[in-house]
Protein backbone atom coordinates (compact mmCIF):
# COMPACT_ATOMS: atom_id res chain seq x y z
CA UNK A 1 0.00 0.00 0.00
CA UNK A 2 1.23 3.69 -0.83
CA UNK A 3 1.84 5.83 2.07
CA UNK A 4 1.23 9.64 1.61
CA UNK A 5 1.26 12.42 3.21
CA UNK A 6 -1.19 15.69 3.29
CA UNK A 7 0.54 18.94 3.35
CA UNK A 8 -1.77 20.20 6.28
CA UNK A 9 0.71 18.14 8.35
CA UNK A 10 3.40 20.93 7.68
CA UNK A 11 0.74 23.55 8.24
CA UNK A 12 2.17 25.37 11.41
CA UNK A 13 6.13 25.22 9.42
CA UNK A 14 4.98 27.21 6.40
CA UNK A 15 2.45 29.39 8.34
CA UNK A 16 5.64 30.13 10.59
CA UNK A 17 7.91 30.80 7.55
CA UNK A 18 9.88 27.78 8.42
CA UNK A 19 8.92 25.99 5.25
CA UNK A 20 7.82 27.32 1.89
CA UNK A 21 5.07 25.24 -0.23
CA UNK A 22 7.21 24.09 -2.27
CA UNK A 23 9.63 22.93 0.26
CA UNK A 24 7.42 20.96 1.90
CA UNK A 25 7.40 18.74 -1.44
CA UNK A 26 11.10 18.12 -1.03
CA UNK A 27 10.93 17.34 2.74
CA UNK A 28 8.30 15.10 1.95
CA UNK A 29 9.60 13.25 -0.24
CA UNK A 30 13.05 12.91 2.51
CA UNK A 31 10.99 11.88 4.88
CA UNK A 32 9.84 8.92 2.99
CA UNK A 33 6.70 9.58 1.92
CA UNK A 34 5.31 7.88 -1.96
CA UNK A 35 2.96 10.44 -2.58
CA UNK A 36 1.58 13.98 -1.27
CA UNK A 37 -1.39 15.68 -0.95
CA UNK A 38 -2.09 19.01 -1.06
CA UNK A 39 -4.62 20.39 1.57
CA UNK A 40 -5.25 23.63 -0.54
CA UNK A 41 -2.10 25.28 -1.71
CA UNK A 42 -0.55 28.09 0.31
CA UNK A 43 0.04 30.95 -2.54
CA UNK A 44 2.90 32.94 -2.84
CA UNK A 45 2.28 36.25 -3.24
CA UNK A 46 0.54 37.68 -6.50
CA UNK A 47 -0.20 33.76 -7.14
CA UNK A 48 -3.78 32.55 -7.93
CA UNK A 49 -4.07 28.67 -7.74
CA UNK A 50 -4.46 27.93 -11.33
CA UNK A 51 -1.02 29.89 -11.61
CA UNK A 52 0.46 28.09 -9.20
CA UNK A 53 -0.63 25.01 -9.70
CA UNK A 54 1.98 23.69 -12.65
CA UNK A 55 5.07 24.83 -10.29
CA UNK A 56 3.66 22.91 -7.58
CA UNK A 57 3.55 19.97 -10.63
CA UNK A 58 6.83 20.65 -11.93
CA UNK A 59 8.59 20.89 -8.14
CA UNK A 60 6.64 17.41 -7.59
CA UNK A 61 8.10 15.77 -10.81
CA UNK A 62 11.57 17.33 -10.09
CA UNK A 63 12.09 15.26 -6.56
CA UNK A 64 9.74 12.25 -8.19
CA UNK A 65 7.27 12.48 -5.85
CA UNK A 66 3.37 11.60 -6.72
CA UNK A 67 0.34 13.95 -6.23
CA UNK A 68 -2.71 11.66 -5.25
CA UNK A 69 -5.21 14.04 -4.05
CA UNK A 70 -5.90 17.81 -3.84
CA UNK A 71 -8.12 18.75 -1.03
CA UNK A 72 -10.30 22.59 -0.78
CA UNK A 73 -13.36 23.50 1.09
CA UNK A 74 -17.03 23.81 -0.18
CA UNK A 75 -20.15 24.35 1.30
CA UNK A 76 -23.30 23.93 -0.72
CA UNK A 77 -25.94 25.28 1.67
CA UNK A 78 -23.92 28.62 2.68
CA UNK A 79 -21.05 29.09 0.48
CA UNK A 80 -20.88 31.59 -2.40
CA UNK A 81 -24.27 33.46 -0.95
CA UNK A 82 -26.05 30.23 -0.16
CA UNK A 83 -26.43 29.73 -3.41
CA UNK A 84 -25.33 26.15 -4.31
CA UNK A 85 -24.95 26.05 -7.82
CA UNK A 86 -22.67 29.29 -7.91
CA UNK A 87 -20.98 27.14 -5.28
CA UNK A 88 -20.65 24.56 -7.93
CA UNK A 89 -18.89 26.42 -10.68
CA UNK A 90 -16.79 27.59 -8.26
CA UNK A 91 -15.48 24.71 -7.39
CA UNK A 92 -14.82 23.76 -11.33
CA UNK A 93 -12.05 26.08 -11.21
CA UNK A 94 -10.87 23.89 -8.04
CA UNK A 95 -11.65 21.04 -10.58
CA UNK A 96 -9.17 22.45 -13.27
CA UNK A 97 -6.24 23.24 -10.55
CA UNK A 98 -6.29 19.76 -9.34
CA UNK A 99 -6.33 18.56 -13.27
CA UNK A 100 -3.05 20.47 -13.65
CA UNK A 101 -1.46 19.11 -10.73
CA UNK A 102 -2.27 15.11 -12.14
CA UNK A 103 -4.13 14.72 -8.99
CA UNK A 104 -6.21 11.51 -9.59
CA UNK A 105 -8.84 12.85 -6.39
CA UNK A 106 -10.24 16.37 -5.28
CA UNK A 107 -12.27 15.96 -2.19
CA UNK A 108 -14.34 19.00 -1.27
CA UNK A 109 -17.07 19.66 1.74
CA UNK A 110 -20.25 19.32 1.51
CA UNK A 111 -21.39 21.67 4.11
CA UNK A 112 -20.81 22.64 7.81
CA UNK A 113 -24.21 22.64 8.65
CA UNK A 114 -27.61 25.23 8.99
CA UNK A 115 -26.04 28.76 9.94
CA UNK A 116 -27.84 30.37 13.02
CA UNK A 117 -30.28 32.73 10.44
CA UNK A 118 -31.83 29.55 9.12
CA UNK A 119 -35.63 29.66 8.61
CA UNK A 120 -36.89 25.83 8.18
CA UNK A 121 -36.49 22.03 8.65
CA UNK A 122 -32.56 21.65 9.75
CA UNK A 123 -31.73 18.33 9.92
CA UNK A 124 -29.15 16.59 7.54
CA UNK A 125 -32.00 14.69 5.89
CA UNK A 126 -33.45 17.76 4.91
CA UNK A 127 -30.35 19.40 3.58
CA UNK A 128 -29.87 16.15 1.62
CA UNK A 129 -31.55 16.83 -1.65
CA UNK A 130 -29.47 20.40 -1.92
CA UNK A 131 -25.76 18.76 -0.74
CA UNK A 132 -26.19 15.88 -3.60
CA UNK A 133 -27.06 18.38 -6.60
CA UNK A 134 -23.71 19.82 -5.82
CA UNK A 135 -21.83 17.08 -5.29
CA UNK A 136 -23.78 15.46 -8.20
CA UNK A 137 -22.84 18.28 -10.67
CA UNK A 138 -19.21 18.80 -9.55
CA UNK A 139 -18.50 15.24 -9.89
CA UNK A 140 -20.06 15.16 -13.73
CA UNK A 141 -17.78 17.82 -14.41
CA UNK A 142 -14.58 16.34 -12.96
CA UNK A 143 -14.97 12.98 -14.49
CA UNK A 144 -14.49 14.65 -17.87
CA UNK A 145 -11.58 15.86 -16.78
CA UNK A 146 -10.28 12.68 -15.35
CA UNK A 147 -10.43 13.76 -11.60
CA UNK A 148 -12.61 11.88 -9.05
CA UNK A 149 -14.31 13.84 -6.86
CA UNK A 150 -15.01 13.21 -2.92
CA UNK A 151 -16.36 14.26 0.63
CA UNK A 152 -14.60 13.61 3.73
CA UNK A 153 -15.81 12.69 7.23
CA UNK A 154 -15.69 16.62 7.99
CA UNK A 155 -16.84 19.47 9.96
CA UNK A 156 -19.71 17.97 12.22
CA UNK A 157 -22.46 18.29 10.47
CA UNK A 158 -21.36 15.50 7.59
CA UNK A 159 -19.11 13.54 9.93
CA UNK A 160 -20.94 10.53 10.81
CA UNK A 161 -20.76 7.72 8.64
CA UNK A 162 -24.23 7.07 8.23
CA UNK A 163 -24.77 10.49 7.00
CA UNK A 164 -21.31 10.23 4.85
CA UNK A 165 -23.02 6.85 3.04
CA UNK A 166 -26.44 8.51 2.68
CA UNK A 167 -24.84 11.31 0.84
CA UNK A 168 -23.08 9.34 -1.65
CA UNK A 169 -25.57 6.87 -1.73
CA UNK A 170 -28.00 10.37 -2.67
CA UNK A 171 -25.21 11.10 -5.20
CA UNK A 172 -25.04 8.06 -7.02
CA UNK A 173 -22.20 8.81 -9.18
CA UNK A 174 -19.69 6.69 -10.22
CA UNK A 175 -16.80 9.37 -10.65
CA UNK A 176 -18.46 9.82 -6.55
CA UNK A 177 -17.14 8.45 -3.56
CA UNK A 178 -15.54 8.96 -0.33
CA UNK A 179 -12.19 10.07 1.44
CA UNK A 180 -12.15 8.19 4.88
CA UNK A 181 -10.58 9.96 7.53
CA UNK A 182 -10.19 7.47 10.48
CA UNK A 183 -9.92 9.92 13.09
CA UNK A 184 -12.21 12.17 12.47
CA UNK A 185 -15.19 9.89 13.28
CA UNK A 186 -14.20 10.33 17.18
CA UNK A 187 -14.81 14.23 15.95
CA UNK A 188 -18.55 13.05 16.04
CA UNK A 189 -18.17 10.36 19.39
CA UNK A 190 -18.25 7.85 16.81
CA UNK A 191 -16.37 4.47 16.86
CA UNK A 192 -13.83 4.47 13.64
CA UNK A 193 -13.68 0.40 13.28
CA UNK A 194 -17.53 0.58 13.03
CA UNK A 195 -17.32 3.80 10.92
CA UNK A 196 -14.59 2.21 8.83
CA UNK A 197 -16.16 -0.56 7.82
CA UNK A 198 -19.60 1.21 7.04
CA UNK A 199 -17.93 3.84 4.16
CA UNK A 200 -14.99 1.41 2.90
CA UNK A 201 -16.86 0.37 0.16
CA UNK A 202 -17.21 3.84 -1.17
CA UNK A 203 -13.85 4.83 -0.30
CA UNK A 204 -11.17 6.40 -3.04
CA UNK A 205 -8.80 7.03 -0.26
CA UNK A 206 -7.98 7.20 3.02
CA UNK A 207 -6.44 9.25 6.04
CA UNK A 208 -4.41 8.07 8.28
CA UNK A 209 -4.84 9.78 11.54
CA UNK A 210 -4.74 9.71 15.62
CA UNK A 211 -5.99 11.56 18.43
CA UNK A 212 -5.46 11.71 22.21
CA UNK A 213 -8.98 11.62 23.87
CA UNK A 214 -10.03 12.48 27.13
CA UNK A 215 -13.90 11.55 28.48
CA UNK A 216 -15.88 14.94 28.93
CA UNK A 217 -16.90 13.75 32.28
CA UNK A 218 -13.34 14.69 33.38
CA UNK A 219 -12.31 18.36 33.98
CA UNK A 220 -10.72 20.33 31.27
CA UNK A 221 -7.08 19.32 30.15
CA UNK A 222 -6.18 23.15 28.79
CA UNK A 223 -4.68 24.37 25.90
CA UNK A 224 -4.09 21.96 22.69
CA UNK A 225 -7.59 20.31 23.20
CA UNK A 226 -10.46 20.95 21.54
CA UNK A 227 -14.55 19.07 22.10
CA UNK A 228 -16.10 16.69 20.05
CA UNK A 229 -19.85 17.13 19.53
CA UNK A 230 -20.66 15.11 22.74
CA UNK A 231 -18.16 17.46 24.98
CA UNK A 232 -15.44 14.77 24.88
CA UNK A 233 -11.76 15.97 24.85
CA UNK A 234 -9.51 15.94 21.78
CA UNK A 235 -6.17 16.81 20.65
CA UNK A 236 -4.45 15.39 17.61
CA UNK A 237 -1.66 12.48 17.90
CA UNK A 238 1.26 11.18 16.09
CA UNK A 239 0.26 7.96 14.59
CA UNK A 240 0.26 5.25 17.13
CA UNK A 241 0.33 7.27 20.52
CA UNK A 242 -3.28 8.17 20.44
CA UNK A 243 -6.57 6.41 21.38
CA UNK A 244 -7.89 5.62 17.44
CA UNK A 245 -7.46 2.20 16.70
CA UNK A 246 -5.47 2.12 13.36
CA UNK A 247 -4.27 -1.15 13.01
CA UNK A 248 -8.18 -2.51 13.78
CA UNK A 249 -8.83 0.15 10.85
CA UNK A 250 -6.38 -0.95 8.19
CA UNK A 251 -7.39 -4.70 8.83
CA UNK A 252 -11.10 -3.48 7.73
CA UNK A 253 -9.50 -1.92 4.79
CA UNK A 254 -7.11 -5.09 4.16
CA UNK A 255 -10.42 -7.54 4.06
CA UNK A 256 -12.01 -4.91 1.65
CA UNK A 257 -9.06 -5.29 -0.52
CA UNK A 258 -8.64 -1.40 -0.49
CA UNK A 259 -6.29 -0.22 -3.37
CA UNK A 260 -6.00 3.64 -2.65
CA UNK A 261 -3.45 5.48 -0.96
CA UNK A 262 -3.22 5.72 3.22
CA UNK A 263 -2.20 9.19 3.46
CA UNK A 264 -1.03 10.87 7.20
CA UNK A 265 -2.43 14.35 8.46
CA UNK A 266 -0.90 14.64 11.23
CA UNK A 267 -2.17 17.47 13.88
CA UNK A 268 -0.52 17.09 17.19
CA UNK A 269 1.12 19.60 19.49
CA UNK A 270 4.58 18.02 18.52
CA UNK A 271 7.27 19.45 16.39
CA UNK A 272 5.96 18.56 13.17
CA UNK A 273 8.82 16.71 11.48
CA UNK A 274 9.54 14.88 14.22
CA UNK A 275 5.82 13.80 14.86
CA UNK A 276 5.56 12.92 11.55
CA UNK A 277 8.54 10.85 10.96
CA UNK A 278 7.25 8.61 13.90
CA UNK A 279 3.62 8.52 12.54
CA UNK A 280 5.32 7.09 9.51
CA UNK A 281 7.55 5.00 11.02
CA UNK A 282 4.55 3.18 12.77
CA UNK A 283 1.90 3.14 10.13
CA UNK A 284 4.52 1.54 7.76
CA UNK A 285 4.97 -1.06 10.69
CA UNK A 286 1.47 -1.23 11.37
CA UNK A 287 0.65 -1.99 7.75
CA UNK A 288 3.49 -4.50 7.19
CA UNK A 289 1.49 -6.26 10.72
CA UNK A 290 -1.56 -6.38 8.55
CA UNK A 291 -0.20 -8.02 5.97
Amino acid sequence: MKIGVSSYSFSRLVKAGQLTQLEVIAKAKEIGFDSIEFSTLSLPEGETPLSFAPQVKEECDRVGIEITNYTIGADFLNGSGGDWQAETERLKDEVRVAQILGAPGMRHDATYGVGPNHVGPRGFDDALPTLAKGCRAVAEFAADLGVKTMVENHGFFCQDSERVEKLANATNHPNFGILIDMGNFVCADEDPPKAVGRLIPYAFHVHAKDFHIKPGTVSDPGPGWFHSRGENYLRGAIIGHGDVPIVQCLRIMKKANFQGVLSIEFEGLEEPINGISLGLANLRRYTAEVG
